[in-house]
């Protein structure tokens, strides 16, 4: 058993696996602590979106997992509602289809290689905190042990026992019961790469995994029985045949499961030195494809927050900006899911054919379509931004390509932060005292802005440049704010507590 680290996270799904090797990256010493014998070879979540992949880049996998899935460039809402992806203005234009277990692969050989500690069989119980840090208990081989951290993160799923340790309410309600999962092969595949239709008593979703095998949603209004009882491929067959017309002759499924959604969050995703990401801090309908996406980047944004913290150079309030900026992104979420899952599910079957000509016509005015396809793919997530301040403060930075050759994606790998410029206009000794958090770049095309990038890819602060050597009133009070104080070493792993 580890008995002393600077990071405890409970639960290796997606979530708990990049927030591992991003602490990793940084020299963070973590431990992450899974209650399941290893990982799962379960489909679970099979969409991921154009920003995650985005993030995934930042970190050098997402490559890997594109191969082993099946990118969609479009996205079928309805039978006749679609969404054209190709278009987002990303190194990523579309959805990749890929089951949970590859993600959960990437994530976990990265954090591996990186340094982090996963232990499998391994199931957090319960914690008490202190002023200087938190004490950990650990079950595996029903032994009981300790874990001491400076901090703890709670990545364990909708029944958090992280959560519920630190007495931290979950409000909220189900929302829809009985929706069936099946992992199947298909005699007759569908014309369209993804499938989807609902007929107000009935809904159907098929995608395929690109190996042969589909994945199928099925949801029927007349036939919810308890979570617990077994679902049989005949009941799956049936819902389908009566949303799409056809079963498709689906047979030797892999896998099969039920489940209920609930809509619910935590008010706060901080409670002094333990902070909840994932599904531990939010549930939703599955309606779009979010819930993983969004659990990854809650790690993306808590990562280095809390790798600067424990290293000592965080300014004070930059572990609190993960609740304001997150909280809000999870609102919206469940917002946007369950407008989703209403009009999927439960539309009156008489209103089915005036909802299916409404979706129609909205997917095929331009300036709609693009606002839906950035949101989906979460291209149009940003974070608040000081009053008056540049308009791209807070918003997500493209991947531009640099002087030097790379990406800027590329460039973000280190996890550190980016100061990005314009030929000829980079500031001079601008990150003097910053060495060892901040690289200085410089992009390919002039454009006459600086701006200091954040390790999550998201603007922390940009400017406009008159001469090479002139520094905008504001520029050292944004590195201050975000970077800490000029100089402010870090402290190394066995001298933090």
């Amino acid at each position: 058993m580890i008995s002393d680290v600077d990071v405890v996270i409970a639960g290796a799904g997606p979530t708990g696996l990049l927030l591992a090797g991003d602490l990793a990256r940084t020299g963070v010493n973590c431990a992450v602590f899974e209650r399941r014998p290893g990982r799962s070879g379960l489909t679970r979540a099979f969409a991921v979106h154009t920003r995650t992949l985005e993030q995934l880049d930042a970190r050098g996998v997402a490559d890997q997992l594109i191969a082993s899935g099946t990118p969609l460039p479009q996205l079928e809402l309805l039978t006749g509602a679609r969404l054209d992806l190709s278009r987002l203005p990303s190194r990523f234009p579309y959805v990749l289809i890929a089951p949970q277990y590859e993600t959960e692969r990437v994530l976990e050989e990265r954090a591996k290689h990186l340094g982090a500690h996963i232990r499998y069989g391994a199931e957090v119980t319960g914690l008490t905190q202190y002023p200087d840090g938190v004490e950990v208990a650990v079950t595996q081989d029903g032994q009981r042990g300790q874990v001491r951290a400076a901090y703890v993160v709670g990545a364990d799923g909708i029944h958090s026992t992280v959560r519920q340790a630190l007495g931290i309410p979950f409000p909220g309600k189900p929302v829809v019961r009985s929706v069936m999962l099946a992992d199947v092969l298909l005699t007759q595949p569908p014309l369209h790469a993804l499938t989807v239709n609902s007929t107000g008593d009935a809904f159907a979703l098929v995608a395929p995994f690109g190996d042969g095998w589909y994945r199928l949603i099925a949801w029927d209004l007349n036939n919810q029985p308890p979570e617990d009882t077994p679902v049989s491929l005949a009941e799956v067959s049936d819902a389908v045949r009566r949303a799409l017309g056809t079963d498709y002759g689906m047979h030797d499924p892999r896998w099969l499961s039920r489940f209920h959604s609930d809509e619910r969050q935590v008010p706060r995703y901080r409670d002094g030195r333990a902070l909840l990401a994932g599904d531990a801090a939010h549930a939703h309908s599955p309606a779009g494809g979010q819930g993983m996406n969004t659990s990854i980047q809650d790690a993306a944004n808590l990562g280095w927050k809390l790798a600067a913290t424990v290293q000592g150079w965080a300014p004070d309030p930059l572990l609190d900006t993960y609740q304001a900026e997150r909280h809000k992104v999870g609102q919206r979420v469940l917002r946007d899911s369950g407008a989703l899952l209403r009009i999927g599910l439960t539309c009156p079957p008489a209103l089915v054919p005036v909802r299916n000509m409404l979706l129609y016509a909205v997917t095929r005015v331009p300036m709609t379509a693009r606002f839906l396809a950035e949101a989906l793919s979460g291209l149009n997530v940003s974070y608040p931004a000081p009053r008056g301040g540049h308009p791209l403060t807070g918003k997500r930075v493209a991947d531009l390509p640099l002087a030097d050759g790379r990406r800027l994606y590329e460039a973000l790998r280190g996890g550190g932060f980016l100061l990005a410029s314009s030929p000829g206009a980079l500031l001079a000794e601008a990150t003097s005292g910053y060495d060892d958090r901040v690289e200085a770049v410089t992009v390919a095309r002039s454009s006459g802005t600086i701006a200091l990038i954040r390790p999550d890819a998201y603007i922390a602060w940009a400017g406009s440049l008159a001469t090479a050597d002139h520094q905008p009133p504001d520029f050292r009070g944004a590195l201050a704010r975000w970077c800490g104080r000029p100089g402010q070493a870090t402290v190394p792993a066995g001298q933090r507590h």
